[in-house]
């Protein structure tokens, strides 16, 4: 039985039979054009003899990643792109899922370059497993193109931010965030990943808002020494060096390398650290102009110990900025200090209180007895003491009252 809310994810078309003996995975990859739909093994060949090569794309997903669209429950809507929607999901009726749509709905109506996107993102995530990246488990080709990934109850590190906003986040949650981030771009790095996109609605929190996961590969691809595309990301998180102030053909490539990521990163941790949008009211051109010509967001009343990391993450000079791994150690150093310093204080001031605390009761106490000296207390032996004293010389004078109202009688 589907739980409700749920639907399970629609077929285009009527299945055809296969015979037993020629059974295959129910996304066995597919030669797929703007004009349909065709097995590899099929014999009728003859429809596709007059297709331009660019009007076809050979899928090369192996059959252990994908998943059976049948197993795919659709819920609400959770996000949506440029070419995609993301919706909340359950996957085999029991796992809380992401699933990402691609756009159009129908495969076979999927551009060259999207099924292409669409490859490169699900060969990449089924690579990563890292603790602040979104754990991948599966993809559909028909009768739509998703990627199936975990579900993060946390939502965007943007919309956290915009909840929060005008106020700061805390300063410690800040620099773990950062710290998340920067642990999750030094496994990619290291893989030889640049992300190429890094900003805050592309982060995702877990449940309880304590930690970040990567997500979105969708410009993500592996590192060359050649030329890749340029002015790839998103303008306001843009590296400089992805900048250029000519008009750009379509797919135009520069030399960079995974120091764009670097860049991008600075910008992200200046947000945590400030909840400001940077270069806010300018538009996205504006920024990347200004970035290039070295402008950057002020460091005004930021604490000393996150400007270094900023400016040598910002820095024009890509071979000037520092590794991830690098910055994984200074954000862990910077986050133990303040963590020394918060117990060092808090220790210092509860002693401070309780020496008070103590001095301030004794006074009290003491005057208590004084003032009031028919009032029952039940505290320390020496308060007890002074107590029966000063009752022991009380006593005696309320007798020679009592008598003296008695001869009044």
């Amino acid at each position: 039985m589907r739980p409700r809310g749920y639907q399970r994810a629609p077929s285009m078309e009527e299945p055809s039979m296969i015979p037993a003996d020629k059974t295959l995975h129910p996304n066995y990859p597919f030669l797929i054009s703007s004009h349909g739909l065709k097995s590899f093994e099929s014999e009728d060949d003859g429809d596709d003899s007059n297709l331009e090569p660019k009007d076809q794309f050979a899928f090369s997903i192996g059959t252990d990643l994908l998943v059976d669209f049948k197993d795919v429950s659709i819920g609400e809507v959770i996000g949506e792109g440029s070419s995609s929607i993301v919706y909340k999901g359950l996957f085999s009726s029991l796992i809380p899922v992401s699933v990402k749509i691609f756009q159009p709905k129908r495969t076979s109506s999927v551009s060259f370059e999207l099924k292409k996107k669409f490859q490169r993102e699900v060969l990449l995530l089924s690579r990563i497993k890292h603790e602040n990246i979104v754990q991948f488990i599966g993809a559909c080709i028909e009768p739509k193109l998703m990627i199936i990934t975990e579900l993060m109850e946390g939502n965007t590190l943007q919309k956290f931010m915009l909840t929060i906003r005008p106020k700061p986040l805390d300063l410690k949650l800040s620099i773990s965030f950062a710290l998340d981030i920067a642990r999750g771009m030094e496994f990619l790095n290291e893989n030889g990943i640049i992300h190429r996109d890094l900003k805050p609605s592309n982060m995702l929190l877990t449940g309880d808002q304590k930690h970040v996961k990567l997500a979105d590969f969708g410009l993500a691809r592996e590192e060359t020494k050649g030329f890749m595309t340029c002015e790839a990301g998103t303008y306001r998180w843009m590296a400089p060096e992805l900048f250029s102030y000519e008009p750009l053909q379509n797919g135009q490539k520069k030399h960079y390398d995974h120091k764009v990521d670097v860049y991008s990163f600075a910008i992200v941790f200046w947000e945590l650290l400030t909840n400001k949008t940077p270069f806010k009211g300018k538009n996205n051109i504006f920024v990347a102009y200004a970035a290039s010509k070295n402008q950057r967001p002020s460091l005004e009343n930021l604490p000393e110990g996150v400007v270094p990391i900023l400016q040598s993450c910002w820095a024009e000079d890509p071979d000037a900025r520092p590794e991830f791994k690098e910055i994984t150690v200074s954000l862990t150093n910077l986050l133990r200090s303040l963590s020394s310093d918060t117990n060092a204080t808090s220790s210092y001031s509860k002693a401070n209180i309780a020496t008070e605390d103590s001095t301030t009761s004794s006074l009290v106490q003491e005057r208590v007895v004084c003032q009031c000296p028919g009032l029952k207390m039940t505290k320390t032996k020496k308060l007890k003491k002074k107590t029966h004293e000063v009752m022991n010389m009380i006593v005696p004078f309320l007798k020679m009252f009592k008598n003296c109202m008695s001869k009044s009688k």
